[in-house]
This record gives structure tokens, sequence and C-alpha cells, in this order.
């Protein structure tokens, strides 16, 4: 799964990166030993513990893939007279090199200070993944989005009914842990589920607004002259999900075919 293996060495990525995985192993122990395994086995905490635990699932392993994906950086030394031969440039095109990584830049590509690299068809830079959202992995970055938010949704319906439930009874039987404590840490749940929900459902918007009109996050920030022709919001999903519309493009074990940028055509 990780055969293209990368890995940006930044401080305050993996600082954010490992936040994440923090905040999502928190949720993990209070919704289970607050939430679930006090009614267990009732059907509810059966159903409610399957459903939150595939999409926590989902969500660890898109942004797991997110991170360790290259994101579809440039080869470095690419600008070398037999590299520019193979282009077979039309006479009079130009060709851009880059001065920060010194590589010959494809169109809609970018440099990212923090990757050091420039990337094919680059969103934006997360510190969330530790990696830039680019051509080879906007996929994994989407579902991860999806996924966190649909959990974040999912844990918030599971607090209000805990809440309901337990309140007459002042959380005497709903957990092993004193009241105060069970509601302390479901409080702390209730807010970190509506700043991932929130923050995480914006973000899957604009990606998605992103991928429909085919102009990424930088190119809408700089209003760069479309130099690309416009293509159906179906193509454009399938140059990101995959050219076969199937239960894949929602599986972030799922890997989509190569040659994606094949599918981007220029106007000349």
């Amino acid at each position: 799964m990780f055969a293209n293996l990368w890995l940006v060495q930044d401080a305050c990525g993996v600082t954010c990166a490992v936040f994440t995985w923090l905040l999502l192993m928190y949720a993990e122990v209070v919704v289970t030993s607050v939430i679930l395994l006090p009614s267990w086995p009732s059907p509810y905490s059966i159903c409610h513990g399957v459903l939150y635990h595939v999409l926590a699932l989902l969500a660890v392993v898109a942004h797991l893939r997110s991170m360790f994906t290259n994101p579809g950086a440039v080869t470095l030394g690419n600008a070398t007279p037999e590299y520019i031969e193979s282009l077979q440039l039309r006479p009079g095109q130009l060709v851009y090199k880059c001065p920060k990584c010194c590589s010959i830049k494809p169109d809609r590509a970018h440099h990212c200070s923090v990757c050091r690299r420039c990337i094919r068809h680059m969103d934006h830079h997360c510190p969330w993944v530790n990696n830039c959202v680019g051509e080879s992995n906007q996929k994994y970055f989407v579902l991860f989005t999806l996924y966190i938010s649909l959990v974040s949704l999912h844990t918030l319906g599971l607090v209000a009914m805990h809440f309901v439930y337990c309140f007459e009874d002042h959380f005497a039987g709903c957990s092993t842990l004193p009241p105060a404590v069970t509601v302390m840490l479901l409080v702390m749940l209730t807010l970190e589920g509506l700043l991932f929900f929130v923050f995480t459902a914006i973000m899957f918007g604009t990606q998605m607004y992103s991928i429909c009109t085919d102009e990424t996050g930088i190119e809408q920030l700089k209003k760069e002259q479309r130099k690309w022709v416009n293509k159906s919001k179906w193509l454009n999903l399938k140059a990101v999900f995959g050219h076969e519309c199937s239960l894949t493009w929602l599986s972030p074990f799922s890997t989509p075919e190569p040659g994606k940028s094949d599918l981007y055509q220029y106007i000349v």
C-alpha cells in the first residue's frame, strides 16, 4: 500500500500529525469506555460500535496515505538536455525551470517551500497531514476530511444520546468513572467533535469544489489565467478518484490508476 513511500521532514508538520492521532485516540477511548462499554453487549452498543470503528479506521488509513504518499513531486535534477529533448516541444514552446529546486516545472505545478519540491497539480500544503495535497494524494486527503467529519458527527450524536439517557440518573449508572469525570470527558469530546466536524466539513466542501471546477486552491488564490481545457465535473472527479466509478472511490485502501495527468489537456 505504501510502495511510493514519502515523508516530509518538517517538525511542525510531524507535530500536527501526531497531535491529530492523539485526538483520535482520545475520542476512541472516551467513546469506547464511557459510551459503548457500559451498555455492552446490547444491540445499541454493537451497532454504534461497529459503525464508529469502521469510520475511524477509514479516517486513519486515509490520513496515513495522505501523509506517506508522494503528492506528485517533480523529479529533482531533470533540467537536462536529454529530458528536455524527450518532451518533444513544439517550435517556440517554452519550458520553465524552478529557481528554487532547479527542476523543469510542468504546467500547473507549484513549488512548496516546506516540501522543497515542485508538486504537480498542487492544491495546498496541509500541516495536519504533514504533506502537500497534490495530483497523487488528493483522493486520500478528500476521504480523510470526509470520514473525519462523519465520525465527528456520529460522535456528537452518541454524546447527545448519552447525556439524554443518563441525565436523570446523574450519570451514576452510565459509567464506572465518577459522574464529574464522566461529564468532563464528554464535554471535552463534544468540543473536539464540533471543532473537527466544522473544520473537515468545510475543507471537504472546498476540495470537492476545487475538483469539480478543475482549479486548485493555489490557482484560485493567485487568480491564474486558465490555460487548460474545461472538462465536465464527471471527468474531473474521475481524474482524482479513478477512471471507473465504483465503491473504490470511497476506499482509502484503493489506489487510483496512474497517468491521471494525461487527462489534463492544455490550450495551445
